[in-house]
């Protein structure tokens, strides 16, 4: 299967859910996205894209809260100065994940 499709003639970037920053209150962010796309509770979202200086952004958030009318609060990992209303937003499909460490033998720290 070609590397770009998840499925038969589907490529990624049709499948990706997008939505737009509609508001932003601090750490907080109201995104908006087409009807029926909404992303659920816990769903990370990334906002990558460049701020008015030029300086690139990269922000991971967490959607904690579904307002209704196609919106839905996120609180951002990192801080947000340099986003704006109207920057791209991805969810991702899926929730922040942190990666598993292991020790020496394989063993996770999880198991300590």
């Amino acid at each position: 299967m070609d590397p770009t499709t998840s499925g038969p003639g589907v490529s990624a970037l049709e499948e990706k859910n997008l939505g737009r920053i509609a508001q932003i209150i601090g750490p907080v962010l109201d995104v908006a996205f087409p009807p029926g796309k909404i992303p659920n509770i816990y769903n990370a979202l990334v906002i990558k894209g460049r701020d008015t200086a030029g300086q690139q952004i990269n922000v991971s958030c967490e959607v904690q809260q579904l307002l209704g009318n196609n919106r839905a609060r996120a609180v951002a990992m990192s801080a947000t100065d340099g986003l704006m209303r109207g920057m791209e937003v991805i969810d991702t499909g899926a929730p922040v994940s942190t990666p598993k460490f292991y020790r020496k033998f394989s063993i996770p720290l999880t198991k300590l």
